[in-house]
């Protein structure tokens, strides 16, 4: 375990995530009534960001220690005013296009100049997988899908994933028809933690996690198949198959997009820290895993930078993977946990790779 700071133990330099793996349906609802305050996001892609503008805050600060992800947001900001719904989902990746080298032009018309010039240099992965798909996750899920899971499971079987059925049916083809040893092999490879942090993940983000990083993924792929509808989740359907399908994440979604598309002039991006943020009254905090990379020294420290910031009633909502990082005990007087919200949304969490989801709210 180490104190050293996750910035200076990971690369920031290029993009990680170039879309959000953490879903926008559950953490809206756990946010409560924040019309009118001031709300702070962990950036990534920015798309939960944008998806916190349909709580008609009067501010999203969005922060981020990496510029490439910062530049991800930028291009959403960009993108959205001069671009229809449908286009901006083939520009992403949702949906498959012949025209993305023009999307993004126009796009970036739009950008300053060190937007236009990260992205430009990035033209021809965004033309090949949409600007959602280039980051170093979303290639490794590609990898996965399209050179692995052949392997072990026919295109037939992938498409039957999605088909609609009732809990008892989805229990019933996940353990005859999915399950099998093969499938069960590739796992064990592919999500080992050598391999998910030289290819998927930074492996300084597994310095402070616990067990067996297959074992994890084998526990949250039932969830994702039996006790959640496959056929409604939008990022199972992005790994196994490279696009969105029939659904879409919540920020992506017709009805969310032009809500977005008016409120875009109340995001704000900051590179850097969250602590240098001067904010004394925000009214709620998407937290994506950030207490995940720390030490829990570090995570109480920030814990309570992060309280310094906020009014009575706040929520602190946040995910964890493989760590586990709550409220540190030092802290229990002054918020509350949200116990029932909490289990009624992590049931209905399709980002399924998370094990705990966590709402606490400010006293």
């Amino acid at each position: 375990m180490t104190d050293t700071p996750i910035s200076a133990r990971a690369n920031f330099e290029r993009i990680r995530y170039a879309q959000l793996w953490e879903d926008a349906d559950v953490l809206t609802a756990a946010m409560g009534d924040v019309a009118g305050g001031e709300l702070v996001s962990i950036c990534s892609a920015g798309d939960n960001a944008l998806a916190l503008l349909l709580l008609d805050p009067a501010k999203v600060h969005a922060v981020d220690l990496s510029p490439a992800q910062i530049a991800c947001l930028r291009l959403r900001l960009a993108a959205i005013p001069v671009l229809e719904h449908g286009a901006f989902l083939e520009l992403m990746g949702a949906r498959p296009s012949d025209r993305r080298a023009a999307l993004l032009a126009r796009a970036l018309a739009q950008a300053d100049e060190e937007t236009r010039r990260f992205w430009q240099a990035l033209a021809p992965e965004v033309v090949a997988h949409g600007a959602g798909g280039v980051g170093k996750f979303e290639g490794y899920f590609r990898l996965f899908a399209r050179r692995l899971l052949p392997l072990v499971h026919s295109r037939r079987t992938i498409r039957e994933i999605f088909v609609p059925r009732s809990p008892a049916d989805r229990a019933a083809f996940f353990e005859r028809r999915f399950d099998t040893w093969r499938w069960r092999l590739l796992v064990r490879l592919f999500f080992a933690r050598p391999v998910m942090g030289a290819l998927g993940r930074d492996k300084a983000f597994f310095d402070h996690v616990e067990g067996s990083a297959a074992d994890h993924v084998f526990r949250r792929l039932r969830h994702a198949g039996v006790a959640t509808d496959p056929s409604r989740n939008p990022y199972l359907h992005w790994i196994m198959t490279g696009t969105h399908g029939a659904t879409l994440p919540l920020p992506w979604r017709a009805e969310s997009y032009g809500i977005i598309r008016d409120r875009l002039d109340r995001v704000t991006p900051h590179l850097g820290p969250l602590e240098a943020l001067d904010l004394r009254e925000a009214a709620g905090f998407n937290l994506s895993d950030i207490f995940e990379y720390m030490s829990p020294a570090q995570a109480e420290a920030a814990y309570e930078g992060i309280l310094g910031m906020a009014r009575p009633g706040a929520r602190l909502v946040y995910w964890n993977m493989m760590a586990p990082r709550r409220r540190p005990e030092a802290l229990a007087g002054r918020v509350r946990t949200r116990t029932a919200l909490e289990d009624a949304l992590k049931a209905r969490d399709m980002a399924f790779f998370y094990s705990d989801f966590v709402i606490e709210e400010v006293l």
